[in-house]
C-alpha cells in the first residue's frame, strides 16, 4: 500500500472575480480585450485566456471609501488612450497600455456628475455630457474647455461625434428626446431631430454620412436624412431598445437572405433579449435571433444593455442586464463565447467533465454557469425559473450534473463534448430544493431535500440521452427533520444517506427504504454540512456553532470536536484518505486540519466575505472555493514543491555557512561581512566590525561603502540593536557614522521607528562620553597643578 503524504500548504493558483458590474464597456479593435467598468474601477478582461487585471495606474491599494470611483469612460479609436470621468469631478487621461505613466488630470467644470464622454478619431478632442444639461468640448493637448454647448435638457443619454470632411458635428440627446447637432467650431445648433417620444438610447450613422439611425425606449427605430435633417422612415420594433450597431452592408449571413442593393443593416436589442437585424432603407426586418441565451425582462425592463461589433473578428457582442457578454459570429450567428462579468454570491461549485475539465457554478441566478477550466469560457445552462442553490456530481460519472432550485425542481444535466443539456426533470417538492446528492459507486439515483423538511430518492435512468428530456419518478419519500435541511450526502458504498438540518441534528438513513439508522445530537446550532469519510465509518458535520464534529457510524457517538473557526462552518471535506480535513466558514477562512491530533495545521485567507462553497478535485491537487465576495479562488497543493524548496534552501545555507567560516579563517573580512549580513548572523557581523575597527577605522568605511543597499539596511538595523548596549555602542556609532552619507543623500532610507529607537541611546552615550571627557580634563588639570614648580 502506497504511503499517503499529508498536505501542508495550499497556495492560491488563480482568482476569477467580477470584471463587469454594469455601465460602460469598450472593445479593443483587435477583439482581444474588453475594458469594463466594475465597481468604480476599470478592469481589463483578456478574451483569449479569461484573465482579469486592474487598469494600469489605478489606486488599487486604496479602500473602497478612498477610491475615486469612475463614472464613465471612453477609449480612443487607436486603442491607446482612455479618458475617464470620476466621482470627484475630475477627468483623467491615461495611456492605459504603458506602465508607470502619470495621467493627465483636470476639473470637469460640470455642475454635477458626468454621464457620457467620447473622443474624436484623432483622440485630440474630448466631448463630455453631464447631468447639468450641458455638453462641453475639450482640447486634450492643453486640457482646456473650448466650448459649452447649450440647448439640451436633462441628463445626456447619447453622445457621438460626426466627423465630415468640411465640418465636425457633436450629436447628443437628453431627457427631452430631441437629438441635437452642434458645429464644433461655432458652437451653434445645426441639426435637430424631433421624432422620438421616449429616451433616445443610441444613434449610428453610415460611412457616407448620408443617414442617421436612432433607437429608443419608445420601441421604434428611426431613419433620418442627415443632410436635410428630416425623418425618413420609422420602423416599429415592438420592444424598448437599448443597443444598436451598424453592420457591414454585405455580411453574407447564412441565416438571413442576401441584402438588396443599397441596403443599410442595423442590429438592435433591448427588452426581449434577442438581436433583431433591420434593413432600414427598405423598411423590413431581415433577421430575428432564435438562439438567444438572454432572457426577456419579465417586468418590462431591459434584458440587453449594449451591442458591440468587431469587424476584425466578424463578431457581435451582446451585453445583458445581468452582466453577461455573449459573443456571436456575425456570419452564422452561432454563440462563440459566453463571458460572465459579475456572478454575485457563489452558492455552490461542482467539478464535471472528463478529467474534471469544467466547473459548474451556482450563483444568485436561475442560470447555471459551466466554466471551462483552461480559459474560463462559459456556457449558461437555462431551464430553472428561480435561483439555483445546489449542485452535485458523481465520481461514477463526471458527465452527469444534478441541480436544485428555488423553483421546487431538480434537473439532471448531461455533458457531451463541451455542450451540456438538460436530460431529466423532477417536480414533486412543494417548496424550494435546498440540497441534492448523487451516489458514488453507481449513478442510478438522486437524493434531494427541500424546505418542506422531506428527502426524496429519485430513480435515475442508466442511459441518458441529450436528445430527449425525461421526467424522474419518486422512489421513496420521508419527512426527515423538523426544520430546513441544509445538506445531504451518500456514503462511499451507496448504502447510507446522511442529512444535516437547522434543527441542530444530523441523521443517517438506509438507502434501500429510507429507514432511519440513527440521530446525531451534540451541536448547539444548526448543521450546515455533512460528509462521509472515504476510508472509515465516520461522518463529518459542520455547524453554525463554529465547530466540526466527527461521528462513529458504528455506535453514533461523537469521536472528536474540532474548534478553530470564529464563525459558522459552512462546508467540511475529507482529504488524504480520511486523515485530514478541509473546512471553510463564514469568517472567510480556509482551514486544514489533522484528524489524528485534532489541530488546525494551517489557515489560508483570501476571501473578503463568507465562503459558501468548497470542492476538491479527485486527485486532491486543487480545490476551488467561492463565496459572497463573487470570487472563484482556485487553490493548488504546493506541499511537495515547498518541501523541495526548503531542502534546497538548507543546502544553500550550509554551503554559505562553510564559506563564511573559510572567509573568517582567511581574514577576508569584506566578503565575510556580506555573507554574515545575508545569513543574518548579528554576532558574527559584530565581531567582523570590531576586528576591522581594531586594525583600521578607515578600512571600515571602505568596507561599508562596498555593501549593497539591502545589506546596508540590515547593517543599520543591527547597529540600532547594538546601540542599546553600552559595551557595543562604539561599534554601533562607527557603523552609523559610515552610513551617515547614504542617509543624508537619501539613498538609504531610515524608518521612523528605527530613528526613534536610535536617538535616545545615542543621546545617552553622548552625554556619558561628554561627562567622561570632562572628568578626564579635570584630572589632567589637577595633575598639572600638582606638578612641582621648576
Amino acid at each position: 500500500m502506497a504511503v499517503c503524504k499529508l498536505k501542508e500548504i495550499y497556495q492560491v493558483d488563480s482568482v476569477y472575480g467580477a470584471f463587469y458590474s454594469g455601465g460602460d464597456i469598450e472593445w479593443t479593435n483587435d477583439g482581444t480585450q474588453f475594458l469594463c467598468l466594475c465597481e468604480g474601477k476599470i478592469k481589463v478582461f483578456d478574451v483569449n485566456n479569461g484573465k482579469v487585471s486592474d487598469f494600469c495606474n489605478q489606486d488599487v491599494d486604496k479602500d473602497d471609501d478612498e477610491l475615486d470611483a469612475v463614472l464613465t469612460f471612453c477609449l480612443s479609436s487607436d486603442n491607446t488612450t482612455v479618458v475617464s470621468a470620476h466621482k470627484s469631478g475630475l477627468f483623467k487621461s491615461w495611456k492605459w497600455k504603458e506602465e508607470n505613466t502619470n495621467p493627465k488630470v483636470w476639473k470637469s467644470i460640470h455642475k454635477g456628475p458626468v454621464a457620457r464622454v467620447t473622443l474624436n478619431h484623432c483622440g485630440t478632442i474630448l466631448v463630455s455630457g453631464g447631468s447639468d444639461s450641458s455638453v462641453r468640448i475639450w482640447d486634450l493637448t492643453h486640457n482646456a474647455c473650448l466650448r459649452n454647448l447649450t440647448g439640451l435638457q436633462g441628463v445626456v443619454s447619447v453622445l457621438k461625434i460626426l466627423e465630415k470632411k468640411s465640418s465636425t458635428i457633436v450629436l447628443a440627446a437628453g431627457d427631452d428626446t430631441v437629438i441635437r447637432g452642434w458645429d464644433i467650431q461655432s458652437g451653434n445648433v445645426v441639426l435637430e431631430f424631433t421624432g422620438h417620444f421616449s429616451k433616445v438610447t443610441d444613434i449610428v450613422f453610415d460611412d457616407q454620412h448620408k443617414y442617421l439611425i436612432s433607437c429608443g425606449r419608445d420601441k421604434v427605430v428611426i431613419l433620418w436624412d442627415l443632410r436635410k435633417g428630416r425623418q425618413l422612415i420609422t420602423l416599429p420594433a415592438y420592444e424598448s431598445l437599448e443597443g444598436m450597431v451598424l453592420l457591414p452592408t454585405a455580411p453574407h449571413m447564412t441565416n438571413i437572405p442576401q441584402p438588396e442593393a443599397n441596403s443599410l443593416l442595423v442590429a438592435v436589442a433591448g427588452e426581449k433579449g434577442s438581436v433583431t437585424i433591420w434593413d432600414v432603407i427598405h423598411n423590413r426586418m431581415v433577421f430575428r435571433q432564435s438562439n438567444s441565451v438572454v432572457k426577456a425582462a419579465a417586468d418590462g425592463g431591459l434584458a440587453v444593455t449594449r451591442l458591440m461589433y468587431c469587424p476584425v473578428l466578424k463578431t457581435l457582442a451582446v451585453v445583458s442586464a445581468d452582466h453577461n457578454i455573449i459573443l456571436h459570429h456575425a456570419v452564422t450567428f452561432a454563440i462563440t463565447r459566453q463571458l460572465v462579468g459579475f456572478s454575485d454570491e457563489i452558492l455552490d461549485i461542482a467539478f464535471m467533465g472528463p478529467k474534471e475539465s469544467h466547473m459548474a457554478v451556482a450563483t444568485n441566478s436561475c442560470d447555471i454557469k459551466v466554466y471551462k477550466a483552461v480559459d474560463m469560457s462559459c456556457q449558461l445552462l437555462q431551464g430553472h425559473s428561480d435561483i439555483v442553490v445546489t449542485l452535485a456530481t458523481s465520481s461514477a460519472n463526471h458527465s452527469v450534473l444534478v441541480s436544485g432550485s428555488k423553483d421546487k425542481s431538480v434537473r439532471v444535466w448531461l455533458m457531451t463534448g463541451d455542450s451540456v443539456t438538460c436530460v431529466a426533470l423532477a417536480m414533486r417538492h412543494t417548496t424550494s430544493v435546498t440540497t441534492v446528492a448523487l451516489p458514488t459507486v453507481k449513478c442510478n439515483f438522486v437524493v434531494s431535500a427541500a424546505l418542506d423538511t422531506t428527502i426524496k430518492l429519485w430513480n435515475l435512468p442508466t442511459k441518458l440521452s441529450p436528445d430527449k428530456s425525461e421526467s424522474l419518478n419518486v422512489h421513496l419519500t420521508t419527512i426527515a427533520h423538523e426544520k430546513d435541511i441544509n445538506s445531504v450526502c451518500v456514503s462511499p458504498n451507496d448504502k447510507l444517506i446522511a442529512t444535516g438540518s437547522l434543527d441542530k441534528t444530523a441523521k443517517v438513513w438506509n438507502t434501500e427504504d429510507l429507514s432511519l439508522v440513527g440521530v446525531l445530537r451534540g451541536h448547539r446550532r444548526g448543521v450546515w454540512n455533512v460528509c462521509f469519510s472515504p476510508a472509515d465509518q465516520v461522518l463529518l458535520t459542520a455547524s453554525s456553532d463554529c465547530t466540526l464534529k466527527l461521528w462513529a457510524l458504528s455506535d453514533l457517538s461523537c469521536i472528536k470536536t474540532l474548534e478553530g473557526h470564529s464563525s459558522s462552518v459552512m462546508v467540511g471535506r475529507f482529504i488524504t484518505q480520511g486523515l485530514q480535513l478541509l473546512s471553510v466558514g463564514a469568517d472567510g477562512l480556509l482551514k486544514l486540519w489533522s484528524i489524528k491530533t485534532s489541530e488546525c495545521l494551517k489557515t489560508f485567507e483570501h476571501h473578503d466575505a463568507k465562503i459558501w462553497a468548497l470542492v476538491v478535485s479527485g486527485d486532491e491537487d486543487r480545490l476551488v472555493t467561492g463565496g459572497a465576495d463573487s470570487q472563484l479562488v482556485v487553490w493548488r497543493d504546493v506541499t511537495e514543491e515547498s518541501f523541495v524548496k526548503q531542502q534546497q534552501e538548507r543546502q544553500q545555507r550550509a554551503l554559505q555557512d562553510q564559506e563564511l567560516a573559510n572567509r573568517l579563517q582567511n581574514q577576508d573580512l569584506l566578503p565575510a561581512l556580506q555573507l554574515a549580513l545575508t545569513l543574518e548572523r548579528p554576532a558574527t557581523v559584530l565581531n567582523i566590525v570590531q576586528t576591522v575597527l581594531k586594525s583600521d577605522r578607515d578600512g571600515l568605511l571602505e568596507t561599508v561603502r562596498q555593501l549593497r543597499e539591502d545589506q546596508k539596511k540590515v547593517l543599520l538595523k543591527l547597529a540600532t540593536e547594538w546601540n542599546s548596549v553600552s559595551k557595543h555602542c562604539y561599534a554601533a556609532q562607527m557603523v552609523i557614522s559610515c552610513l551617515m552619507d547614504d542617509i543624508t543623500e537619501g539613498s538609504l532610507h531610515i524608518e521612523k521607528h528605527t530613528l526613534e529607537t536610535l536617538l535616545p541611546y545615542t543621546e545617552r552615550h553622548f552625554k556619558r562620553m561628554t561627562q567622561l571627557m570632562q572628568d578626564l580634563h579635570i584630572l589632567q588639570y589637577t595633575a598639572t597643578l600638582m606638578k612641582p614648580h621648576t
